[in-house]
């Protein structure tokens, strides 16, 4: 059975983190990855390179915060829209059904992009009200701007990692490094400065594994269904 998805090379992915991009290639071995390492300015210019790289259909793909108290780990996202600065960006049809939005317990809605991680409960339940959005992510909108400037053609596939209901500790913030891998030295410097995040960071770190786990099984689903 040939594992990888239909025609991966038209498809790009813009992803925030090298563990995303490390799943990705096992299903999507030709499609060209731009990591962002979870910054405003990466996010930005992997959107631009990917759009750049002449992909016929760009997807932005990995983690997401849910905003619906609905959403629990693992809950697999393909939006229906993108919401950056006030202004909506449809996914087109295509591209969501080839990521299988139709597919049981597969989510839709609208995700609302932040250039920023947002961090407590609080702040989630205010995007919500504000927004409307079910789920957030910090790449997304990029990719929206980006892929429409070219009439791109582009979707989402994410899966919740932090449920609305989940406060991050403060070092979630600043544990990575600029090219999406973990940064050992932040990390550590937080927790000798807070080792009161250690239990915080251990749940944050149960809710990744599930999500991870859980778009595997989504993914291996999927390419059985196309090669069968």
């Amino acid at each position: 059975m040939n594992k990888s998805l239909p025609s991966p090379a038209d498809i790009g992915f813009l992803v925030g983190l090298k563990a995303e991009a490390s799943l990705l290639r096992q299903f999507f071995p030709g499609s060209p990855i731009a990591i962002s390492g979870a910054t405003r300015e990466g996010a930005r210019k992997g959107a631009e390179r990917l759009v750049a790289s002449g992909a016929p259909f760009v997807v932005s793909f990995g983690l997401a915060a849910g905003l619906d108290p609905a959403l629990r780990p693992g809950t697999i996202l393909v939006p229906d829209a993108v919401v950056k600065d006030g202004k909506l960006y449809p996914c087109a049809p295509a591209v969501r059904r080839l990521l299988g939005a139709e597919a049981s317990g597969v989510v839709a809605g609208a995700l609302l992009h932040s250039d920023v991680v947002v961090l407590t409960a609080e702040d989630k339940q205010r995007l919500a009200l504000e927004s409307g959005c079910c789920s957030l992510d910090m790449e997304s909108g990029f990719l929206a701007v980006a892929a429409q400037s070219v009439k791109r053609p582009f979707g989402v596939l994410r899966v919740v990692c932090d449920p609305a209901d989940r406060t991050l500790p403060p070092a979630a913030g600043i544990a990575l490094s600029p090219d999406g891998g973990l940064g050992v030295g932040a990390l550590a410097a937080a927790l000798l400065r807070n080792p009161l995040q250690i239990g915080s960071l251990i749940r944050l770190g149960g809710d990744a594994s599930r999500a991870r786990k859980s778009m595997q099984r989504f993914l291996e689903v999927k390419a059985s269904a196309l090669s069968s």
